[in-house]
């Protein structure tokens, strides 16, 4: 059969324009491939941006490969957009553009904007569509209220390729849809509001868990297709479940096919290596300041959220897209146009995206991994922020994890860390993260950070847990860390559930289960998660006994609960706190309940007393279990 190329085009010359002034934020509508019918003739258009080729070829099996047989047309105006129709291709076909550089190279590229593409280590594109029958109509009405920074945001990060294999078969990936009947019963079981998946989107190197794309607008083949994906989002977002992409906009990897040196020619990314290459991950950093690439980038986002109903994004490595001397000796960068070490092109970029999506999606979310103290990420850009709607709480992250693991008899002098958290907890609308980070390269799984023997790891655990999800901000726990896998992770295997058979792993998984609804029952917990109105501490300096007491508050004084960690492995008996108004108050949660496989010291209810306590007028005195936390409310 011939398959002759014909002129074709889906661009208008608004389209032409928003392109190359950045501000074509739908290009996944106009670039890559696409069924279509043309004067009566069903076939496949192809576009693609390539403005310093000599040629483009469309190669595939269809025609054997021969770079000669399918020419696409450069467009008229400058653009650099090369396109054109072949009759008689469809859904499914393999096919690569061939690129004739100004150099006199010949690039076989993959499509930056496929849809679809073969599993690695193969590396060609396939026509695909994005065409689904979407039954989440409820849950997209309603998403606004879901998603609200003033309501339970309890986030379950997994990685697709390792939360679970084939039981017969370990080697063997569960696609999207297998995973989509194990994972939706399980988050509703265990009450998280949503799940974050790292990268999806296609990259060649399975062990850089999805951070090194080269796909951006592919979902990984490794778990199936596109609408194998969407059938997963569909049904979590049926059971009241978001979902969060992981987005990685700050570098590319250097796989020939990608989109390195895509048209022969530094066009994704910088000609200069001290702006354009990525020291620590041998990666090429994107030109933010070329507007063509402002728009790819700001498209996949829209992509994510439009064709995928994707509820939010958290964007990667934000601080090495924010500083031009990030991870860089000092003769390995070059400053900005006023002297300073910021990244001005990506300060535009980032404020540009967060202003495009909020405009776009209002009822959706990004989130930055940023991890140093540029002000105002989580602030609107009218109030010169860089405009997400939180930032992960690194900080907190790294003074806590290195408070537990003390020996609890040297927390009294590590004190500090517990409390400095909030003097600058309300500067930023913050996540507090136990990310997939914390669990690799030798640093332990979450229970071994702990110190102490088996029963003192699960308690410290317990408590650590109860002080984050009572503590200010979002929450987000990386998978594996709800029942205590013992073994770093591994992106090889699937997470150990046979220990959850173990009674430890089992009473720390109805722990964590027994959290989420408490922090979901408790409007205290979550209305004013980022404001110094919804925190008050009642005891932070009894460093001898590592004792900790604060409130939370809500909208409504009623809401009020107040919170008391004992860290240490010692039963207190009679200990004083102070409280705000007299009555009763009973205990909500005990991380030392013995359904959790604590050892029992339970603290009943406890009238208050009018003795002045902690700038309290009312007091009460209660047991404190030892390496526990507890939660109480007035009656």
């Amino acid at each position: 059969m011939n398959y002759p190329v014909e002129v074709y085009s889906l661009f208008s010359d608004f389209d032409i324009a928003l392109f190359r002034s950045g501000k074509h934020f739908k290009l996944y509508e106009k670039l890559g491939s696409r069924t279509v019918t043309q004067n009566g003739k069903e076939g496949v258009y192809f576009a693609v941006w390539a403005p310093n080729a000599q040629s483009v070829s469309v190669i595939g099996n269809f025609n054997g490969w021969n770079p000669h047989s399918h020419e696409l047309y450069p467009r008229w105006d400058s653009s650099g957009i090369w396109e054109g129709f072949i009759e008689g291709l469809g859904l499914g076909e393999v096919y690569k553009y061939q690129i004739h550089s100004s150099t006199g190279e010949h690039l076989e590229k993959a499509d930056p904007f496929a849809l679809f593409a073969e599993q690695a280590p193969k590396t060609a594109s396939i026509v695909s569509t994005t065409w689904y029958a979407w039954n989440d109509n409820a849950w997209m009405r309603n998403r606004a209220d879901h998603n609200a920074l003033d309501k339970p945001y309890s986030v379950y990060e997994m990685h697709i390729g390792s939360w679970q294999r084939d039981p017969e078969d370990p080697e063997r990936f569960l696609n999207y849809r297998e995973v989509a009947d194990k994972l939706v019963p399980y988050i509703k079981e265990m009450g998280f509001t949503h799940v974050e998946l790292m990268p999806i989107m296609e990259h060649p190197y399975y062990p850089s868990w999805g951070y090194q794309i080269t796909g951006y607008f592919a979902t990984s083949s490794r778990y199936g297709s596109p609408q194998d994906l969407m059938y997963l989002i569909d049904m979590l977002h049926k059971n009241n479940i978001g979902v969060i992409l992981d987005w990685v906009p700050s570098h590319f990897p250097g796989d020939g096919h990608g989109l390195y040196r895509f048209d022969g020619t530094a066009l994704y990314e910088h000609e200069d290596s001290r702006k354009g290459f990525h020291p620590d991950w041998k990666s090429y950093i994107f030109n933010y300041g070329r507007n063509e690439v402002r728009s790819f980038l700001i498209s996949n986002a829209f992509f994510w959220l439009d064709r995928y109903h994707i509820d939010g994004l958290r964007v990667d490595a934000v601080a090495s897209m924010l500083y031009l001397d990030y991870s860089r000796k000092a003769d390995e960068w070059i400053p900005n146009e006023y002297g300073g070490n910021e990244n001005l092109e990506a300060v535009h970029f980032l404020k540009e995206f967060n202003e495009a999506v909020y405009s776009h999606f209002p009822d959706v979310q990004t989130i930055a991994e940023e991890s140093t103290s540029w002000p105002g990420v989580s602030r609107p850009t009218f109030d010169g922020g860089l405009g997400f709607g939180m930032k992960w709480m690194m900080g907190w992250m790294h003074d806590t994890l290195n408070y537990f693991k003390e020996d609890p008899i040297n927390r009294s002098y590590h004190h500090d860390k517990m409390t400095f958290g909030t003097v600058y907890s309300f500067h930023e609308n913050f996540m507090l993260p136990l990310s997939h980070d914390e669990v690799v390269y030798g640093k332990q799984s979450l229970l071994y950070k702990m110190p102490g023997d088996e029963w003192q790891k699960f308690a410290n655990l317990r408590a650590l847990y109860l002080y984050m999800f009572t503590f200010v901000g979002t929450k987000l726990l990386f998978m594996g860390g709800e029942f205590g896998q013992t073994a770093e992770w591994s992106i090889n295997q699937s997470l150990d559930w046979h220990l959850t058979q173990f009674a430890p792993h089992k009473g720390l998984q109805r722990f964590v289960k027994d959290l989420n609804a408490l922090y979901k029952e408790q409007p205290a917990l979550y209305e004013k998660a980022f404001s110094s109105d919804g925190f008050q501490w009642i005891e932070l300096g009894d460093h001898t006994n590592s004792v900790f007491a604060y409130l939370r508050k809500g909208n409504k004084q009623a809401d009020t609960v107040l919170v008391v960690l004992n860290l240490t492995p010692v039963v207190r008996d009679g200990y004083r706190v102070g409280v705000p108004y007299a009555g009763e108050w009973e205990v909500l949660l005990n991380s030392d309940d013995e359904i959790y496989h604590g050892s029992g010291v339970n603290q009943q209810a406890a009238k208050s007393e009018a003795i002045a306590w902690m700038e309290c007028e009312q007091s009460i005195a209660l047991t404190l279990p030892p390496l526990s936390g507890v939660v109480l409310k007035r009656v």
